[in-house]
């Protein structure tokens, strides 16, 4: 009987080899079921990147904040009247987004990512230009839980000073 009882931890013993598997599983639920506002703004990002490559300025709109303006668009309708008007042909294959810095505050958010365009061999720029390096900086604000673009500057293009200006006009004026 002395042999079994050796073998066997007692019963309090149990409860401590059970506490760590519990912590462990509470907190792989939590990090399942909660997002960080670091993952929001990058969900919102890749979403809108998506919305893009697709063409669908239906699924761009939530995510454009309802006071959005930057320095070509005093509004978010003039934003994506703009969207409209350049993806109503072919246009992008695949966006390939990358974070360069993220500053996030209490309601509002900076990131400044580059984005690799490759552009749709159907579409208009591809005969100048088969891909593209942006670099972007958006401002986002916090608003019900989730992460809305409040204004997006264009930084760089092909890492050459730029802004909206230089996705205005005719491809092959732009590209000469």
């Amino acid at each position: 009987m002395a042999i079994f009882r050796d073998l066997l931890p007692p019963k309090r013993a149990l409860v401590f080899w059970l506490l760590p598997v519990a912590i462990a599983a509470a907190a792989f639920g939590i990090d399942f079921f909660f997002q960080s506002d670091k993952e929001k703004i990058e969900t919102a990002l890749d979403k809108a990147c998506r919305a893009v490559e697709r063409e669908d300025i239906k699924s761009l709109e939530p995510l454009i904040w309802q006071n959005y303006s930057d320095s070509a668009h005093p509004s978010r309708e003039a934003l994506l009247n703009h969207f409209q008007s350049r993806l109503d042909e072919p246009l992008i294959e695949k966006i390939v987004p990358a974070i360069v810095s993220l500053d996030i505050r209490q309601s509002d958010a900076t990131v400044v990512f580059t984005a690799r365009v490759m552009f749709d061999p159907q579409g208009p720029v591809y005969e100048y230009q088969k891909m593209m390096l942006f670099k972007l900086q958006a401002d986002l604000t916090k608003e019900g839980g989730g992460w809305f673009f409040s204004k997006t500057e264009i930084l760089t293009i092909n890492l050459q000073p730029a802004g909206w200006k230089n996705t205005q006009g005719n491809p092959a004026e732009i590209f000469n």
